[in-house]
């Protein structure tokens, strides 16, 4: 794909502010006002727009309301005005694939350059239907994967979804926002195990924004926010975005990464995948592999290992060498085992 002068600013990393919906006290749309803030966010810096996003209310698209292409308007005519092509125009999409499909083409028609695909609508679909809704909507427009936490209308959403997500051609970034380190692990292992070093990565995670943006992840970056917080005190957080991409070199780079590799590591102990229902079974498993305990067994003979996670067990033990004891326990297990 061709690189664009918003492609490029999108990869450098940017503060993205996710657009709210300015109403007047009788509910009507105060274009005055909604014109106002993009005009806020740009003239404080933000490196571009997210418009028909969760934080501008996905009920625009009722057509009891039909505010969602005047606003998409508004903000585009406002971006226009700017004259400068870098900045970023990202637009919701949501619904079944047949709507998706439908908002893809008017973000097209005006003129924006990529939609953050909300799967919120498809709870029931498995990992190969929401492929191939993903895959639809990307060949209208180039596409920002959304992990959007469950508990404001999302879904979990696991690693093999989102290996599966990042072969897609079209993906140009993903908005990581489960609110849950385990599972912005899960995006990230995804997309550099892909080898899709032209996948930009962006924090959601509002309760993680300054970690996000200054912790290697598996060798990789999350290089800016696409956020709903960062919808106010807007030109400070430009600032904030700013001050951590010039401190990365000197941060304690290796303790951070060390951070996430321990995380990565309890995720599979713990069973973080399956809702932790093996977390006893997988310290077991460990001690046991390790000659300290006799065996896996739990007092309910129904907690044991989930499927697949003995094997992502040894995947962290062998990601991870230096971060495990085995060494340890041999020299001493003996002396540690005599009656």
């Amino acid at each position: 794909m061709a690189s664009s002068s918003w492609r490029i600013a999108l990869a450098k990393g940017l503060a993205i502010p996710a657009h709210p919906l300015a109403l007047t006290d009788d509910g009507h749309l105060s274009e005055r006002h909604q014109r106002a803030l993009s005009r806020y966010y740009l003239a404080s810096g933000a490196g571009g727009l997210a418009v028909g996003v969760h934080t501008t209310q996905f009920a625009i698209r009722d057509p009891k309301v039909g505010l969602f292409e005047p606003v998409l308007t508004l903000a585009k005519e406002e971006l226009d005005r700017t004259g400068r092509a870098e900045l970023v125009r990202i637009g919701g999409v949501c619904g079944p694939t047949a709507q998706a499909v439908k908002e893809a083409e008017l973000l097209v028609s005006l003129g924006y350059h990529a939609g953050l695909l909300s799967l919120a609508a498809l709870k029931d679909a498995d990992d190969d239907a929401l492929l191939a809704h993903c895959r639809a909507v990307s060949a209208v427009i180039p596409v920002v994967g959304f992990y959007l936490q469950p508990a404001v209308g999302g879904r979990v959403l696991p690693y093999a979804f989102w290996r599966r997500f990042a072969e897609l051609e079209n993906v140009v970034a993903i908005k990581i926002a489960p609110f849950n380190r385990y599972q912005t692990l899960d995006v990230i292992r995804a997309v550099v195990e892909a080898g899709r070093d032209d996948i930009a990565l962006y924090t959601g995670n509002d309760d993680a924004i300054v970690a996000d943006l200054v912790t290697p992840y598996f060798g990789r970056r999350i290089v800016g926010g696409l956020l709903g917080h960062w919808a106010c005190w807007t030109h400070t957080a430009v600032s904030l975005l700013m001050a951590c991409q010039a401190m990365k070199k000197s941060l304690p780079i290796n303790l951070l990464a060390e951070g996430v590799a321990v995380t990565d590591m309890n995720a599979a102990i713990f069973d973080a995948a399956n809702a932790f229902q093996g977390c006893i079974a997988g310290i077991h498993y460990v001690l046991h592999q390790q000659g300290l305990m006799p065996s896996l067994r739990c007092l309910d003979p129904h907690e044991t290992l989930s499927r697949g996670q003995a094997e992502e067990i040894e995947r962290v033990r062998r990601a991870y060498p230096a971060l495990i004891d085995d060494d340890f326990i041999v020299h001493g297990r003996e002396e540690w085992l005599k009656g």
